[in-house]
């Protein structure tokens, strides 16, 4: 885990152990078969929304290598109704029961190199698992972060912090509409969650109580059922910037699996193009090596295959990740920016490819 998401995570757990001892009088109140509420206070799902504090029953987690959203900080929460549990698959998102909420707030740190400065909360996003299927909506909070409003139609909000080189930077930042959440989520015609994979999960967070597994701390909880009792025999995704987490193939597929993968698969929205980048796809024609594309028209610029090894500045998937050009760039949501450091990453990683397709092993 990197200083700033470590002293994040630390600064979380101090604030939750100040309000472990607080009676619950204000319970999680989500009804599945009701239209999402104005406001997000009705809820109930957080004690102190600026510090991101959840309220009892919601239970924060965190993923091995994370979406780019313009250099937003994520807070992750879950909520299943009491009594209830999610089903562990090894390798698809796992099943919620009806009731269930995946909530995620995105927020700007003043300084993205000191989380101990500050942050910007900006929005945060609903997936319910309602009576008529999984159904997204986002909330934009007031400048005191004291209420959250549902913005159906989407917005964009001005932001500005401190980057990783000391300049300040700027952004124009989206917040999706309501529709624009299945340009992710639907996979094979429905709306589901993306995130919450064993893969994604099999990490260890700062609780109050210590640093745990988070499928360990689902299952001790009984919000998960059927995980393996060691997490050693769960699949886990390294990290795309931290080498300590696994060699560089594996952080590139790593980042693509969680940033390009959720329309490129077989059942994703981009399932036409033949270009499957789920992090334990093998043949290299399925991953882009070689690979022509179906119908890129300008975004495939000059360039002929979507991965050529050897030769980033030929691939196209490196040239659609560097666009920011809303007729090129890829994904085309959630983002403004290019993810400067993971795509200086994907070129080291497709420089260091092989003609086959298999890493050389450099780093």
């Amino acid at each position: 885990m990197s200083p700033i998401r470590s002293l994040a995570a630390a600064l979380i757990a101090g604030l939750l152990c100040t309000f472990a001892a607080a009676e619950d009088t204000n319970p999680v109140h989500f009804d599945p078969a009701a239209p999402p509420t104005r406001n997000l206070s009705d809820y109930h799902f957080f004690k102190d929304a600026a510090h991101q504090i959840p309220n009892d029953g919601v239970i924060p987690y965190d993923i091995n290598s994370p979406l780019f959203s313009d250099y937003t900080e994520k807070h992750r929460f879950v909520y299943l109704p009491k009594g209830t549990a999610a089903d562990y698959d090894p390798r698809e998102p796992f099943s919620f029961p009806v009731g269930s909420v995946l909530i995620k707030t995105f927020g700007y740190l003043h300084d993205i190199r000191d989380a101990s400065k500050g942050e910007r909360v900006i929005e945060t996003r609903l997936l319910m698992h309602t009576t008529e299927g999984w159904v997204g909506n986002a909330y934009l909070w007031n400048a005191d972060t004291t209420e959250a409003t549902l913005k159906v139609a989407g917005t964009t909000v001005d932001v500005e912090w401190i980057h990783f080189d000391g300049a300040k930077r700027t952004n124009n930042y989206i917040v999706p509409n309501a529709n624009q959440c299945k340009a992710c989520h639907e996979q094979a015609g429905k709306l589901m969650p993306l995130g919450p994979k064993a893969r994604n999960l099999n990490r260890d967070f700062a609780y109050p109580a210590g640093a745990e597994n988070q499928l360990a701390h689902w299952s001790k909880l009984g919000i998960l059922h059927g995980a393996p009792a060691d997490p050693a025999q769960t699949p886990r995704l390294a990290h795309w910037s931290d080498p300590a987490t696994g060699p560089l193939d594996d952080r590139a597929r790593a980042y693509l699996e969680n940033n390009c993968m959720h329309c490129h698969n077989p059942k994703g929205p981009g399932n036409t193009t033949g270009l499957d980048l789920t992090y334990d796809q093998r043949d290299p024609l399925m991953f882009g090596v070689m690979k022509p594309p179906v119908a890129a028209g300008r975004g495939a610029g000059a360039n002929f295959f979507d991965l050529v090894p050897g030769k980033p500045e030929e691939s196209i998937l490196l040239f659609r990740l560097a666009s920011t050009d809303p007729g090129i760039m890829m994904p085309e949501l959630p983002r403004r920016l290019v993810d400067d450091e993971a795509v200086a990453m994907l070129r080291q990683w497709i420089l260091a490819m092989k003609q086959d397709g298999t890493s050389s092993g450099q780093d």
